[in-house]
């Protein structure tokens, strides 16, 4: 009688009858040791990776600079037609429409007519520049500094320069023919032949920056693609025993992923330098010859959204390459 009572005691006691201790193996392992699993795992693999990178210094460092100099040259392209649109100016300002006024307008008359302008739809910006303002200029730009003192009076009108809100041709030519008949104006002139031209070649040059980064990125590819092939044949008979083991897909994969995100990091860092030092050592002859046409020119370095782009991408396209080439290889390294 004892022997029955005791459970019921237990039960009174416990809140209820004692789970035996090896049911409670049978859950399985909790998400921490899980986690904890995958993320050892993701070191482990990294660890290797840059072990096996480190032993070969020389074949390592030359394969980022293969895929380094890859990438400075679209980079490099499109930063030096970032630098010409500046030095032609933004485009609103490149299609401004001057109007030259009468001579006798003064001042008072400019200023009005500026803020007139202002107020029109379709104007961004109207700027007054006034006989002597122009004639100050004029002698600081051409060099005839001495020469236009002689003169008896300013041969120079008032000017407004006007700045459209968007660059349209036909839009464009309407807005001067309506600033045309506008009081004191005698001519309104706008030049935007050039512009379309410099349009023209800065859209050429995109078209080649975009198709040369096309070519490029297909080469980098390639190039990670074929190194990552020869670790994988390098290592064919212990990941054909992995395999055997019952090693996934996924961890067979898994080095090689990170080796090729290695490479791109060092490739995106190298490029990066390049670029940085190129700039700066070219930046030294526009400087000078900005400096002959009285101009403070400089070229801008890499900016630095530009490089944690360029650095991103890398990575991106040295994982890419190497889950190809895996992906490829994949099948042939079960074992046999």
């Amino acid at each position: 009688m004892s022997e029955q009572r005791n459970p019921k005691a237990a039960e009174r006691v416990g809140g209820g009858v004692a789970k035996p201790a090896a049911s409670r193996h049978d859950e399985g392992p909790d998400f921490r040791s899980q986690l904890h699993a995958w993320l050892e795992s993701h070191r482990a693999s990294l660890l290797d990776s840059l072990r096996r990178l480190a032993q070969q210094p020389i074949g390592s460092f030359f394969t980022a600079l293969v895929m380094a100099i890859a990438l400075s040259l679209p980079m490099g392209l499109s930063l030096l037609l970032n630098n010409i649109e500046r030095l032609g100016g933004s485009w609103q300002h490149a299609a401004q429409i001057s109007l030259y006024l009468q001579m006798d307008a003064g001042d008072a008359a400019g200023e009005q007519l500026r803020e007139q302008i202002q107020a029109m739809p379709g104007v961004a910006e109207a700027q007054w520049i006034s006989r002597e303002q122009a004639l100050a200029e004029f002698q600081q730009q051409s060099g005839l500094g001495e020469a236009l003192k002689e003169l008896p009076q300013n041969p120079l009108p008032g000017v407004v320069l006007v700045t459209p809100l968007e660059i349209d041709k036909a839009g464009l030519e309407a807005l001067r023919l309506r600033l045309a008949e506008l009081p004191k104006v005698q001519q309104a002139q706008l030049d935007l032949l050039w512009v379309e031209r410099l349009g023209a070649i800065l859209k050429l040059g995109e078209r080649f920056v975009f198709g040369l980064t096309l070519l490029l990125v297909m080469a980098l590819l390639l190039v990670i693609g074929n190194t990552i092939r020869l670790h994988i044949e390098n290592r064919r008979n212990e990941i054909e025993v992995i395999k055997l083991v019952g090693g996934t897909d996924g961890y067979v994969r898994r080095p090689f992923l990170y080796m090729g995100a290695l490479y791109g990091c060092g490739a995106g860092l190298l490029a990066w330098a390049v670029l940085a030092y190129g700039l700066g050592w070219l930046n030294g002859a526009v400087v000078r010859l900005a400096g002959l046409y009285g101009s403070d020119f400089a070229l801008a370095g890499v900016p630095m959204a530009d490089g944690l782009s360029l650095l991103l991408g890398a990575v991106l396209l040295g994982y890419i390459g190497a889950w190809l080439a895996v992906a490829r290889h994949l099948n042939e390294l079960a074992p046999k």
